[in-house]
C-alpha cells in the first residue's frame, strides 16, 4: 500500500538563476571537485569498456553490486557498457562521488547510481546500484528524457543550504514514510522522477511533490548513508527500503534556496516492479 500510494500519485499528477558568481566551497580534506570529477570520468572510461582494470584502484579496493560485495567483473562488469547520460555530484568533504548513470542505446536498458570512495588519491571502493526492467517504475528512456531536461547547475552560493541542512532536509523526505508529521522543506514547483515515471511532465511552474510520499506509512528507510554536494544543492541518500535487509534504495534532492525543487529516486526490486503492478498493467481496463 505505501508504494501503491506513491504510484497513483505519479500517474495523476524555474525560477531562473541571477547572473550571480558561483563562489565554490572550500575543503580541507585534499578533495577538490576537479580531482573527484577526474575519479569519475576515469570510471565512466571503465564501464564503457567493461575494463575495471582501467580504473586506478587500491590495494584491497571493493565492488559493491546491489548491497552485496562481488568481485570487479562481475555483476554490471562483464560486458561494455554505453553511457547515454550522467550526471556527478562530488562531496569534496568525505571524497566521494554519487553518479547517475543511463544507459537506453541496447536491447538491455539500465539507470544505474554510482557511488565512488577516494583515498590515498586511488579509488578504495565502487558501489551500484543497478536498476532495470523488473526494477521499480522502470523506464529508462523516461528517465533519460526528464533528467536530461532538469537542471542541475552548481548554486549561486546565497542559494545554497549547508551540508547539515541538506541531510536535514533527506531525512526529513525518508521520515514521512513512517512520521505524518516529518516537516518537509518542499519547494513549489518541485518534481519526482522514480524509475521513469515522472510527477510534472508538462512542466506545470506551480507542481508539487506532496502528492506521492504516503502521509500513513509504517515503512522504515535504514542504514542511511548521505553523499553531499553543497555547491550543487543535491544530497543524495543510500538507504534500504523497509527496514534491515529491505531494498536497496537511493533518493537524490536538489534543493534550492532551501527548498526541495527535484527528487531522483532509483529502487532494486527483489520481486517484479516491488509487487505492485506496473503502468501498463495499471492502465488496462
Amino acid at each position: 500500500m505505501i508504494r501503491a500510494i506513491a504510484f497513483f500519485a505519479i500517474l495523476v499528477g524555474t525560477s531562473s538563476l541571477r547572473a550571480e558568481t558561483v563562489v565554490l566551497t572550500a575543503t580541507p580534506t585534499g578533495c577538490t571537485r576537479t580531482g573527484l570529477q577526474g575519479f569519475v570520468d576515469k570510471y565512466l572510461d571503465a564501464l564503457t569498456r567493461g575494463a575495471p582494470s582501467l580504473m586506478p584502484l587500491a590495494p584491497g579496493a571493493k565492488y559493491i553490486e546491489n548491497r552485496k560485495e562481488i568481485a570487479f567483473g562481475q555483476g554490471i562488469w562483464q560486458k561494455p557498457l554505453a553511457v547515454d547520460f550522467q550526471r556527478s555530484l562530488f562531496d569534496v568533504d568525505t571524497c566521494e562521488t554519487f553518479t547517475e548513470i543511463i544507459h537506453t542505446s541496447s536491447s538491455h536498458p539500465y539507470v544505474l547510481g554510482t557511488r565512488l570512495k577516494i583515498a590515498d588519491k586511488n579509488i578504495a571502493e565502487v558501489e551500484n546500484l543497478v536498476t532495470d526492467q523488473d526494477d521499480w517504475l522502470f523506464n529508462a528512456a523516461d528517465y533519460l528524457k526528464y533528467s536530461s531536461q532538469e537542471k542541475w547547475d552548481l548554486l549561486p552560493a546565497a542559494q545554497r543550504s549547508d551540508r547539515q541542512s541538506l541531510i536535514k532536509a533527506a531525512n526529513a523526505y525518508f521520515d514521512v514514510f513512517s512520521d505524518r508529521s516529518s516537516q518537509v522543506p518542499w519547494g513549489i514547483p518541485c518534481a519526482r522522477l522514480e524509475g521513469g515515471a515522472y510527477t510534472n511532465p508538462n512542466g506545470d511552474p506551480k507542481a508539487s511533490c506532496t502528492g506521492g510520499p504516503p502521509l500513513e506509512g509504517t515503512v522504515k528507510l535504514v542504514n542511511r548513508r548521505f553523499i553531499v554536494d553543497v555547491d550543487m544543492g543535491t544530497v543524495v541518500g543510500l538507504v534500504d527500503f523497509g527496514a534491515e535487509n529491505g531494498l536497496p534504495d537511493t533518493h537524490t534532492f536538489r534543493l534550492e534556496n532551501g527548498k526541495i525543487r527535484y527528487i531522483h529516486t532509483l529502487t532494486a526490486c527483489n520481486v517484479p516492479n516491488c509487487g505492485f503492478p506496473t503502468r501498463k498493467e495499471k492502465a488496462k481496463p
